[in-house]
């Protein structure tokens, strides 16, 4: 089994569907056009059967008022404000002076938002990271040379510094410096702790938040005991962790934060909490961090559409695949023979539903492009075939292009509409 990955801690807390994401052109396009429009969810396809791709009649909406300048300046302010990076540092600290018993929720959102970014926070999931948002205290350092722990102190908190530098001299004679989003201190545990070396300020205006010692082992206590650990030939390929969406108790679950590539693939196929409705979105954006080729998904995807049980679950995925990320299809010859090998499935199992969503979302993701193709003499063959026409009452399409030949190098691919 390969090592866990990274942390790969959910943080969508709603069911909103992801940003746009803009994928770079492939070169097989053979020009520069705009990518896909961001992921979307299978109710879009399904309405785009309903709708049958027409355009949208606009008539007979009421017009709705335009804003005047005085009303767009203020808008403006308002996003120069909230897009200020020291405005928002304001904020923060605002939250941070406040005793952890007046932190309200939108107070400790806040600081969850800067917290993430810094290094001592980066491999700790989400409910640990509110946890200690909700517990830390402020403490500033204000001149630079000033002594925070001495050797043999003994310790009761943790330490993670905001601004400034600070420097641990160790009795061996090394020393170590500290800068913004490094920890020192404690370790989760209730046992007595001392201090080795002297910790020394740098610069002017140190800042810190501090975690008490008890606080600090029972929100890492607490999350130890809150995950669930899954083995398979004594190793642990898949780390769960249970997790409350609101407090009225009806939306909680398990949500997967670590686990081997095999076994996320596999988690693709098996029941998704409630807690973690977009497991499958989320796989599709960020598989190729852990993956080197998609194929080792679409391999395993053909592989479980033998099976009748997986069937529909098999094929929600490639139809959420085509139409969130269509170019990892359009941009790659072996994910585009897999397509036509998931296309060829569908149509001798006779699921015709599924089959026409898979058609309508592939056209409504294809783009236009050049594609120039050279021959040597006027009756020198096209090395493609073409079907359709107005006699067969549709458009005209590649039906097959000759592996190897100047059309297939030219980037001229079956099912592509002239």
């Amino acid at each position: 089994y390969l090592q866990l990955p990274a942390d790969l801690t959910k943080m969508h807390l709603t069911d909103n569907p992801h940003p746009q994401v803009t994928h770079v052109p492939s070169s097989q396009s053979g020009c520069s056009i705009a990518s896909d429009s961001g992921s979307s969810s299978l109710s879009d396809i399904y309405q785009a059967t309903e709708s049958e791709m027409g355009d949208v009649d606009l008539t007979g909406l009421p017009e709705a008022p335009v804003d005047s300048e005085d009303e767009e300046e203020e808008e403006d302010e308002d996003i120069d404000r909230t897009s200020d990076p020291l405005l928002g540092r304001d904020v923060v600290r605002e939250c941070l002076e406040k005793e952890p018993a007046d932190k309200t929720d939108d107070d400790i959102e806040q600081l969850l938002e800067f917290m993430h970014q810094l290094p001592a926070f980066a491999n700790m999931t989400m409910s640990v990271r509110r946890e200690l948002c909700s517990v830390m205290i402020f403490e500033v350092v204000e001149q630079a040379g000033a002594i925070i722990l001495e050797d043999g102190q003994e310790l009761d908190s943790w330490y993670v510094i905001l601004n400034g530098t600070v420097e641990i001299s160790y009795p061996d004679g090394k020393s170590e410096s500290l800068c913004m989003g490094n920890s020192f201190g404690i370790t989760p545990s209730l046992d007595k702790q001392y201090m080795s070396g002297v910790v020394r300020t740098k610069v002017d205006d140190c800042q810190f938040v501090c975690i008490a010692q008890q606080d600090y082992w029972r929100i890492l206590n607490h999350v130890e005991k809150n995950t669930h650990k899954v083995e398979e030939e004594g190793e642990i390929v898949m780390v769960k962790e249970h997790r409350e969406l609101d407090r009225s108790g009806t939306r909680k679950g398990h949500i997967v934060i670590k686990a081997t590539p095999e076994r996320l693939i596999m988690h693709l196929i098996e029941e998704h909490s409630i807690v973690d409705p977009t497991y499958i979105e989320d796989f599709l954006l960020t598989y190729r961090t852990f993956l080197t080729s998609p194929l080792e998904v679409g391999n395993k995807l053909l592989e479980w559409f033998t099976v009748d049980s997986l069937r529909d679950k098999v094929t929600r995925v490639v139809l959420l695949w085509v139409n969130n990320h269509f170019n990892d299809f359009e941009g790659d010859p072996a994910m585009t023979r897999f397509l036509e090998e998931f296309e060829k499935n569908l149509e001798d199992t006779k699921m015709k539903g599924h089959l026409r969503l898979l058609n309508i979302a592939c056209a409504a993701k294809a783009k236009w492009r050049q594609i120039t193709l050279q021959k040597p003499s006027r009756d020198s063959p096209l090395f493609f075939s073409l079907l359709g026409g107005s006699d067969k009452g549709f458009g005209i399409f590649v039906e097959t292009v000759e592996m190897g030949s100047k059309a297939a190098e030219a980037g001229l691919k079956r099912g592509d509409q002239v």
